[in-house]
């Protein structure tokens, strides 16, 4: 199932294709410093897509381990999703906050990745998140 919003502004539009409608999923919310300043929480399922279209091109931020890229637009300043390239593709997660204002999506739950080595962190976004398909 296709689900589409984009940033306040309307400079990024972010697309989800999910297996299952948005409202059986339960995001994830971080509770790194990082995001919790920023109140996200992300939405991913492993057999589903994203992709992100901006009119103008994007900030990439780094946080943590350095590891995921934080996708923010430069004229709004949202954050519309966090993704981690490895050597054969791209995964990533979208921000709940952007689905929510269009959508019925459920409660967060809490996860906390900063407790996780890098190996741990990789394997958990490669087992959870999403198939990047354009950025």
């Amino acid at each position: 199932m296709k689900y589409c919003v984009s940033c306040n502004c309307g400079n990024v539009e972010v697309s989800v294709n999910f297996p299952h409608p948005i409202e059986k999923y339960q995001a994830r919310e971080c509770n790194c410093d990082f995001c919790r300043a920023n109140g996200l929480a992300y939405l991913s399922d492993p057999n589903g897509t994203l992709s992100l279209t901006a009119k103008d091109p994007m900030k990439q931020l780094k946080q943590g381990s350095l590891q995921a890229t934080f996708w923010q637009c430069a004229r709004c300043m949202d954050i519309v999703a966090v993704t981690h390239s490895n050597h054969k593709e791209t995964k990533g997660a979208v921000c709940k906050k952007l689905f929510e204002a269009k959508y019925l999506v459920q409660p967060s739950v809490c996860v906390s990745p900063k407790d996780l080595t890098p190996t741990e962190k990789l394997n958990r976004w490669n087992a959870a998140w999403s198939t990047v398909i354009d950025t």
